[in-house]
């Protein structure tokens, strides 16, 4: 399983480096608008074009001109025409950098630049767990440079669980399991609008100290939510692997696309809806302990009566749920984690008194 890991470089040769990314991301531009001219996708085809004008034009090695035609042809797959900023990433491979633990040595526009590393015990923690793997990437972010490596995480082996807890994931709440648990967003959502309200109100006034403000509250309400999904994600996991149960979920891809919204105060709160980034987290955290996780087609989940397997879209009014038929009520989204739980669990039987016995660590504040 392969990991990201952010290292922070200590050095006093900042000029250094942010003329290298300068001068990488020209020779980015230089090329990208090369290939659109020629109409040039192909790495090789494009390499044997723009190589030896890289070389000459841009003072570049070898290897940081080769990463830069790979890293133009990787753009175009996203963009019809893609532009670098100045200080955009620079990405290096075994071949232009060494990186261990205590420091890096990458290449610059004067040769080799050894740097010192300033890691956390979490960092710590788990560079012990993989190998160096792939490319890295140098990032300038708010006058701190950092080194983006990929590790080769070993994944723990599944274990055959004898069960499925079911979790469905949404605006209203975070997320709610097949053992109604659950994980209110009332407090993301304070934060979200509180942020909004600042942000509003700082731009309206416009002024230099407003923009430093601006500055400083960057990123902040991204961080929270990051860190909220993480601390989730681990409970959830914790719960699914304490019960040995096997985790569902429902395969949201593209549902941005599929879905629309109308009330035009509620944009802003579905845009920033972060169900992406918690199912990413639940999936790499699954597979580094052990839990097997199932992707289930989400249709009618909270429209399909849990007693008599009546569907009809009519059963669900908002957050509430009724069978038209049977009656049974309760509320939508506990009534779409028990089907998530039920479609994951095929014919695997569900142990209660294991299920029932089971009491989760304090790990997330829910309900």
């Amino acid at each position: 399983m392969l990991q990201s890991l952010s290292i922070r470089l200590e050095t006093e040769e900042d000029n250094v480096l942010l003329e290298t990314m300068k001068r990488y991301n020209e020779a980015c531009n230089f090329v990208a608008k090369r290939a659109f001219v020629l109409k040039l996708r192909n790495k090789y085809k494009l390499h044997k074009v723009v190589y030896r004008e890289i070389r000459e034009c841009f003072g570049l090695s070898s290897q940081l001109a080769i990463r830069i035609i790979s890293k133009v042809v990787e753009s175009y797959k996203r963009n019809k025409k893609p532009s670098f900023k100045p200080f955009g990433a620079i990405q290096y491979d075994q071949r232009n950098s060494r990186i261990s633990i205590d420091k890096v040595s990458i290449m610059t526009l004067q040769g080799r630049l050894k740097l010192a590393t300033r890691l956390g015990d979490y960092q710590r923690q788990r560079w012990d767990r993989g190998k160096i793997k792939g490319q890295s990437d140098l990032i300038y972010k708010k006058g701190v440079f950092y080194l983006i490596v990929v590790q080769d995480v070993p994944e723990e082996k599944e274990y055959d669980p004898v069960g499925v807890l079911g979790i469905d994931l949404g605006v209203e709440n975070i997320a709610v399991d097949s053992d109604r648990e659950i994980f209110e967003s009332e407090k993301i959502e304070n934060t979200r609008q509180r942020y909004f309200r600042l942000r509003k109100i700082l731009q309206h006034i416009g002024t230099r100290s407003a923009n430093r403000k601006l500055r400083k509250i960057s990123g902040k309400e991204r961080r929270f939510k990051k860190d909220t999904n993480h601390c989730l994600s681990k409970y959830i996991i914790s719960k699914a692997k304490g019960t040995a149960r096997a985790m569902g979920i429902e395969n949201l891809k593209y549902i941005r696309s599929r879905s629309r919204v109308t009330v035009k105060s509620q944009r802003d709160r579905h845009s920033k809806w972060a169900f992406g980034e918690l199912r990413a987290f639940l999936t790499y955290k699954a597979k580094s302990e052990g839990v097997p996780l199932r992707l289930i087609d989400p249709k009618n989940t909270s429209r399909e009566c849990p007693k008599c397997q009546y569907v009809d879209k009519r059963n669900r009014n908002k957050n509430q749920f009724e069978c038209l038929p049977c009656g049974y009520k309760d509320m939508a989204d506990y009534v779409a984690a028990i089907n998530i739980a039920a479609r994951a669990a095929v014919k695997q039987p569900i142990v209660a008194d294991l299920v029932s016995s089971y009491k989760p660590p304090i790990l997330f504040g829910g309900s």
